[in-house]
């Protein structure tokens, strides 16, 4: 499998992000808590290398809590702030505003020596597509002020969002980078829906998925799907098919219908919660 999306709309999107950092204090880069690597796009360290960092490893409760507080750790060790929150159902949501505050105290104290006392912090928020900045600032802001979607690539022009006297936002459209040098960040990024399923041979990534659960959550496939999982991952496919009656015309098995409920039930958390890269893999 070949990944690759970088449409037109996410070069303008980049170029008016590099006009835009100089308004702000803070880049707040919300990564998905189940690739923190993965969903990182290199150019944002460039783009926001003289700014106070913040990161938010979003949908924590979709991947494992032991990888979740490794995670935060391994930020940590970098002199990187990183916080784990669940926009969706508003988990640390509370607490960013206070985050906010610790992560640009410097920028707060210089201006308390320079006698401006009540300039609110301007935060840019930036992610890869579907890693959810739009649902994080309506919950922070508790209310609907962006549009939201379950797809990447909802979020086309800035927005200024004032959340009180303290902060305000300005959110980014999702942008990718033009080339995955490896192949395996272009799979994860699938797996999590920031690439467009439309784009992708569902067959094989349901058989990468299902391979990925059999080496690191062994047991996850067979209390799903009642199968015998130390079979050949194209294997497991077809019996899932079979077990949840994915049938075409003439009694044949609907291996893509199979395929998009695999992927579906990883992403929406009904395999358990699932990390699918680990700190040590990443140690300098």
């Amino acid at each position: 499998m070949h990944f690759q999306w970088y449409p037109g709309h996410m070069t303008k999107a980049k170029r008016m992000m590099q006009e835009n950092i100089k308004l702000v204090d803070l880049v707040i880069e919300l990564l998905d808590a189940r690739i923190p690597i993965s969903s990182r796009n290199p150019d944002i360290d460039e783009l926001g290398k003289n700014k106070a960092r913040l990161v938010l490893l979003n949908k924590a409760d979709l991947a494992s809590e032991k990888w979740n507080d490794e995670w935060v750790s391994y930020f940590a060790e970098k002199g990187i702030l990183a916080v784990k929150v669940n926009s969706k159902k508003g988990g640390g949501i509370k607490s960013i505003q206070g985050v906010i505050q610790e992560a640009c105290k410097e920028k707060i104290e210089r201006n308390r020596k320079k006698g401006i006392l009540n300039r609110p912090i301007r935060a840019m928020v930036v992610g890869i597509p579907n890693v959810g900045k739009s649902t994080f600032i309506n919950a922070l802001a508790g209310k609907a002020c962006t549009k939201t979607g379950n797809k990447p690539g909802v979020t086309k022009g800035k927005q200024w969002i004032r959340l009180n006297k303290q902060v305000e936002l300005l959110d980014t459209p999702g942008i990718l980078w033009p080339k995955f040098e490896d192949q395996e960040v272009g799979l994860r990024l699938a797996f999590i829906g920031s690439i467009k399923d439309e784009l992708l041979n569902m067959e094989d990534m349901a058989a990468e998925m299902i391979a990925f659960l059999q080496s690191h959550n062994a047991g996850f496939l067979a209390k799903q799907y009642a199968i015998l999982e130390s079979q050949d991952k194209y294997v497991c496919l077809t019996e899932i098919a079979k077990n949840r009656h994915c049938i075409l015309r003439g009694n044949e098995l609907d291996l893509g219908k199979a395929s998009r409920l695999v992927i579906d039930d990883a992403r929406n958390g009904r395999l358990g919660r699932l990390t699918f890269e680990f700190p040590q893999d990443f140690l300098e």
